[in-house]
């Protein structure tokens, strides 16, 4: 198959595979996942929620059976139900042959893959990725954070996702040994490849053209570092695991290192984002925050509550016919859960629909749950715990530019959710220490 009949012959099958299961009538519109309703994604899931069983079906936009899963409880139950592959191998034939066509470089790393490959991937990358780690990567994460806002006009208006997104793509090159020069071809096809796969032929032949071009550069670094010596950044570790305790084959660490590029800057520049558009719209807790940086740990797992940034899992199949809160799902039923829904569940948080930088305790599954916790987790958190702080520190009078209702979130076929942009303008910009309590 090519990638030129990839959107005719999926079409097809995805049609005959939506004859099974849940009635058609009964599904939720595929625009679910790429346009919210009016009242916005947290009063769809609150319906979902209070709507007799928690799993409802969903005409999936790539096609075939799906179902989202709304509530916390049984979200749970999903991220530890051994029914519910990660593997590739166990979805419907049509969906490989369209990731094989369109995004083959994003199937060969520990997120497709259940025990005991799975296993085998995630030891070495989550040893990389300890908390105490991570710590020792803050004080250069406050000098990165620090020069972004150097780079910032004395006073007026921006747009902050810029800022969003330029702080943890730089902490992830450098982690990853890889040229900053490079970050703007990184990030657009990250880009692409975060939104896999798409519905229709255009973004698909997008979407191999990215796939193809973050492969090519891989490659070529790999065999760069080969020649110039390895060092002590992760790019290094993965390399002499690969050649020297044949862990990984080369097209694993490829894909190992794409999935790492894309959840170590898009998922903290969401997080970023999101959570001062919420301080925002609660202006007493972001005074409270700038009052109290020493809640910026706090802050930051309130921020993934709230409004996470993935929203829902990623691929999760069914390998025999089940039951999952008492609804049926059928083999090879694609099941989605919704962590922001399960976030705000009254069942599971006293008034979840308020912002409370003090939570605690405050088990969000913002970063999933069980084997495929988010690996990368301990360095998001870092990001946020400095970025927070050293923003409403260094920038007086912090404030939103538009109306809080105008801005436009990013909702497509990925399992994210941030903004396009975030305009604020602020009174001054402070040096760095200056401010500081």
């Amino acid at each position: 198959m090519t990638a030129e009949t990839t959107d005719v012959t999926t079409t097809d099958r995805a049609a005959d595979a939506a004859g099974t299961g849940a009635a058609g009538a009964d599904r939720l519109p595929p625009e679910f996942f790429t346009d919210p309703e009016p009242g916005g994604t947290h009063a769809a899931n609150t319906r979902l929620r209070t709507s007799g069983c928690p799993v409802h079906a969903i005409n999936y936009p790539p096609g075939g059976d799906a179902y989202v899963v709304a509530d916390y409880a049984t979200a749970l139950e999903g991220f530890s139900d051994p029914r519910l592959s990660k593997q590739v191998e166990n979805a419907p034939a049509w969906f490989r042959d369209l990731l094989e066509d369109s995004s083959p470089v994003l199937i060969r790393n520990m997120i497709t893959a259940d025990a005991p490959e799975h296993t085998r991937l995630r030891r070495l990358v989550s040893r990389a990725f300890v908390p105490r780690r991570m710590a020792l990567l803050r004080p250069r994460i406050q000098e990165i954070t620090d020069e972004l806002i150097d780079a910032l006009p004395e006073s007026g208006e921006v747009d902050l996702m810029e800022f969003a997104f330029s702080l943890p793509m730089r902490v992830i090159c450098e982690f990853l040994g890889v040229p900053i020069e490079d970050r703007p071809d990184l990030h657009a096809w990250g880009y692409w490849l975060s939104g896999a796969p798409f519905a229709d032929e255009e973004s698909n032949a997008e979407l191999k053209r990215a796939s193809d071009s973050i492969e090519r550069y891989l490659v070529d670094l790999l065999d760069e570092r080969r020649r110039t010596g390895l060092g002590e950044d992760l790019v290094s570790i993965l390399l002499r695991a690969a050649d020297e305790e044949d862990v990984f084959t080369n097209d694993e660490l490829v894909s190992t290192l794409v999935l790492l590029i894309i959840a170590g800057h898009k998922t903290t520049a969401n997080l970023i984002g999101n959570g001062m558009q919420a301080l925002f719209a609660h202006p007493d807790q972001l005074e409270l925050l700038r009052a109290k940086p020493e809640l910026a740990e706090s802050a930051v797992e309130e921020f993934l509550r709230f409004e996470p940034p993935v929203y829902r899992g990623t691929l999760r199949v069914a390998t025999e016919d089940m039951e999952l809160a008492g609804c049926p799902i059928p083999k090879e039923g694609f099941v989605h859960i919704l962590m922001d829904s399960a976030n705000r569940d009254p069942e599971a948080f006293e008034d979840p629909d308020r912002l409370d930088i003090t939570r605690g305790p405050n088990r969000h599954l913002a970063f999933g749950q069980g084997a495929h916790f988010c690996v990368g987790a301990p360095l998001s958190r870092v990001e946020g715990q400095v970025a927070f702080p050293t923003l409403l520190r260094r920038l007086p009078g912090l404030t939103l530019a538009v109306p809080h209702d105008s801005l436009d979130w990013v909702f497509d076929n990925s399992t994210s959710r941030g903004l396009k942009k975030l305009p604020v303008r602020y009174d001054a910009r402070l040096a760095a220490g200056e401010g500081d309590h």
